[in-house]
């Protein structure tokens, strides 16, 4: 396999050895962005001597030496007799169970075009996400079953790979020696309409694939590492404190949109303006489309036949859609394209010519409009957000795979009618300012690097985590708790007797801490209080939930409309026992009671929690996420 094609400058690290031959570390680090994505992934590293140096790994295993900047999320578990455990073998003490044979992992480009193996398994690890209409849940249960393995599993297994690969290229490039002395940190990147429960499962694959093992982890939302990416690259002097910017990371199988509104430009600062919106309407869609298309044409027994055959050609015609035909469309020039199906015999009817299909410029535009139609439906809802605050929006910054689309870009320019020469100005790339009705003219920009703006943004995240100062909640977030009952306020049926308080009391009230849509800064945390009650020898570790609401108004008691985000437990043993108040009830019973605080801090993609009491700290709770 020929050397990954990154070009890594290579550091000259200071180290200090004392009269013991002993050597310090240098403070110097490698950040390593990973764009773990629906239907390819990416890796980008820089040095933090030199940050602007930012390199994407481009040469994959089973690539052939051919580069690409992203590798197939795809991946297979090859059954063998072989004893050989190699870095891609799973063996049955790491978790394949009692077994007398091993599972040997496939994946990126290592698969035959008619060999199975599992696709968009990143989608399964949100259940409250919608699966598109092209996967099928019982075929994904039924490949993991067959090889015993969870989608969990598998995608720890890819992440191994992706991990595995990354630490070889890094090592190549910097040396051994180097590595050992340098620390490694690894920013990964989530969609923002994800759970919370989503995202934790991402971190836990990741800390399990080995990123968080050795090395500091921290998770990403994907259009908002666009968007650090993005901003970079427009001329800083166009830019003006105030500008709202809508994100459209427009992927294989997902689209997000974030809006950031300019707080100050030197150093560059934003906040997040409007909470992100995101749906199923990638470019794997196309791809669907694409093939209903084919069946269409040839029908279905010859479709069928194609596909079982004879795979590469089917594997060709798609290749050509996905790399040329997708791209690079566009309505305006009217032009047919011919999609090579090498080996089908001539057919009229059906469009085939000399192994090429002719699909006429109108047939092309019927793939695409339908999924566009959706991605303008979220960044009408995403514009109209910011301007019903009274704000303009400055620009549309299109990235992601789906992104680098002529025609996804044409249709924003129709859709909201072409204006005058933009304002702004980037070097070396595509960009149109737009009108929509009485509204400010919006500039629709396509930055270079558009397939790697996601991973590049993770990079930078993990060079400057301080250039976005505040975000938005995408749920209320509160906490439940007991109060005494109040016959004006509550329902007599829910009073129950505290033999403690020695109060009738109601339980299940809400306080919800962080409304829907508010600005939180990662600097400043959000307190929840509790009081607790200990019976002597009752056990300090307790229990207590993270509860969420997605509605506009939140309720003042618990329903089951809300749902529980997390279950957090805390170990009050650490807590010095002076600082638990005593207490007798009137029948002379000692009990304990203690008042304290679990803080909590949201950044880009994940829920921290820590235990304070008195506004000291004692240590980090854990967090069981549901």
């Amino acid at each position: 396999m020929a050397g990954p094609n990154v070009s890594f400058a290579t550091p000259t690290p200071v180290v200090n050895g004392d009269s013991n031959g002993y050597v310090q570390v240098t403070s110097d680090r490698i950040i390593v962005g990973v764009d773990f994505g629906t239907t390819y992934s990416g890796v980008a590293a820089a040095y933090s001597a030199t940050p602007d140096d930012i390199e994407i790994i481009k040469t994959w295993p089973g690539g052939n030496g051919i580069t690409s900047d992203k590798v197939p999320t795809e991946i297979a578990y090859e059954t063998t007799e072989l004893p050989a455990n190699t870095n891609n073998t799973i063996t049955p003490e790491q978790g394949g169970g009692a077994r007398s044979t091993v599972q040997r992992i496939k994946w990126g480009f290592q698969f035959k075009p008619e060999e199975p193996r599992l696709r968009c398994i990143k989608l399964f690890l949100d259940r409250n996400q919608k699966l598109p209409h092209f996967v099928s849940p019982l075929d994904t249960a039924a490949h993991l079953r067959s090889c015993d393995r969870t989608v969990m599993d598998a995608v720890s297994d890819y992440l191994g790979q992706i991990y595995t690969h990354t630490m070889e290229t890094l090592n190549r490039r910097y040396g051994e020696s180097f590595m050992a002395m340098t620390k490694v940190e690894f920013v990964l990147t989530v969609p923002a309409v994800w759970s919370d429960s989503a995202k934790n499962a991402t971190l836990q694959a990741a800390e399990k694939a080995g990123m968080g093992k050795k090395h500091e982890l921290r998770l990403i939302s994907e259009p908002e590492a666009a968007m650090l990416h993005a901003l970079k690259t427009v001329q800083p002097h166009n830019l003006k404190v105030g500008d709202n910017f809508v994100i459209c990371d427009a992927g294989g199988g997902t689209v997000d949109l974030i809006a950031y509104k300019i707080t100050q430009l030197s150093p560059l600062r934003v906040e997040e303006s409007a909470v992100g919106t995101g749906g199923l309407c990638g470019s794997a869609f196309l791809n669907y489309r694409f093939e209903e298309h084919v069946k269409e044409r040839l029908g279905t027994d010859r479709y069928i036949h194609m596909r079982n055959k004879k795979p590469k050609t089917w594997m060709m015609g798609l290749k050509y859609f996905e790399e040329f035909v997708k791209r690079n469309y566009n309505e305006e020039e009217n032009q047919e394209v011919n999609v090579p199906f090498p080996g089908l015999p001539d057919d009229e009817e059906a469009g085939i010519d000399s192994g090429f299909m002719v699909m006429s410029s109108q047939q092309v535009k019927a793939i695409f409009d339908p999924v566009i139609d959706e991605v303008l439906k979220l960044l009408d809802g995403q514009v109209d957000a910011i301007r019903t605050k009274g704000d303009t929006v400055s620009g549309i910054i299109l990235v992601g795979g789906f992104g680098q689309s002529n025609h996804l870009y044409n249709r924003l320019k129709s859709h909201f009618n072409t204006a005058a020469s933009p304002a702004y100005a980037e070097k070396d790339e595509q960009q149109v300012q737009v009108q929509q009705h009485e509204h400010p003219s919006v500039e629709v920009i396509q930055p270079l690097y558009a397939w790697t703006a996601v991973v590049r943004g993770a990079v930078i995240r993990g060079l400057d985590d301080s250039m976005v100062s505040s975000r938005r909640s995408r749920l209320h977030y509160g906490t439940s708790y007991a109060t005494v009952f109040d016959e004006t306020k509550h329902d007599i049926a829910d009073r129950y007797w505290s033999p403690l308080w020695e109060r009738w009391m109601v339980s299940d009230r809400m306080q919800w801490h962080i409304a829907k849509n508010t600005a939180i800064s990662p600097e400043t945390p959000i307190s929840f209080h509790y009081t607790r009650n200990f019976m002597p020898h009752q056990s300090l570790i307790v229990t207590d939930e993270l509860i969420a609401c997605g509605s506009d108004t939140a309720p003042s008691a618990r329903t089951k409309t809300l749902s529980t985000v997390c279950t957090l437990r805390t170990d009050l043993g650490a807590v010095p026992q002076e600082l638990f108040t005593k207490l007798k009830t009137s029948k002379g019973a000692e009990f304990l009671n203690l008042d304290f605080e679990l803080v909590m801090r949201i950044q880009s993609a994940d829920l921290v929690f820590e235990l304070r009491v008195g506004g000291v700290g004692y240590g980090v709770v854990q967090a069981e996420f549901h």
